[in-house]
């Protein structure tokens, strides 16, 4: 039972590689299978911290372990979907560089000042998850996206900020960051309120 949450960690990295198969080898429904995955790989991602919680397993080790492994998933699906929509992803590189510069700068910033691998997991980004994912499957769906693009583009950029100031303003590296608005108390050592559901 107490390894339920590092099947679910770890299957997301065997959907990411099926989800390049069938990106690059089309079997017939394609896109509905990889819009199936990626809906999968985002309950996994939600019930693993939850079962973890559970079980009286979760630990600063496994949040890492998690974090490391979203961003291969993320990573690998986002790169063969943008791909797979060249064109469109070409036409809006300027909003979509701007995203990446800012998640870039996130680890950078993270590295030079703490020597470790961001894994806040604040509320924010979550809900950026959801709209990435709502992008990404109207873009396998239909190759553009117009709504969903801007949604994902704006909670990006304002998440992506966020989690800037989190590593700025935080003494020590810490896991678990609901929002800036906890960074003074965890400085000061006390305890924060918690979401279950999308935080530790």
């Amino acid at each position: 039972m107490k390894r339920i949450p590092y099947i679910l960690i770890y299957s997301r990295i065997l959907f990411a590689i099926a989800i390049v198969l069938l990106l690059f080898f089309p079997v017939e429904n394609n896109n509905n299978w990889v819009v199936f995955l990626m809906i999968l790989a985002l309950l996994t991602d939600v019930f693993d911290g939850i079962i973890a919680r559970k079980l009286g397993v979760s630990s600063e080790r496994l949040r890492v372990l998690d974090s490391n492994v979203d961003q291969f998933f993320w990573l690998v699906t986002i790169g063969s979907i943008f791909y797979y929509a060249k064109d469109f992803i070409i036409s809006e590189i300027l909003w979509i560089g701007i995203i990446v510069t800012l998640e870039v700068s996130t680890y950078i910033v993270s590295y030079l000042k703490f020597k470790r691998t961001i894994a806040t997991h604040s509320i924010l980004a979550k809900f950026w998850t959801i709209s990435l994912l709502i992008f990404l499957i109207d873009l396998v769906l239909n190759q553009e996206s117009f709504i969903p693009f801007i949604v994902c583009v704006i909670l990006g950029i304002i998440s992506r900020l966020e989690i800037l100031l989190i590593i700025v303003k935080l003494k020590q590296w810490v896991t678990d960051v609901p929002s800036i608005f906890s960074v003074a108390k965890l400085n000061r050592g006390e305890a924060i309120k918690r979401n279950k559901l999308f935080n530790g």
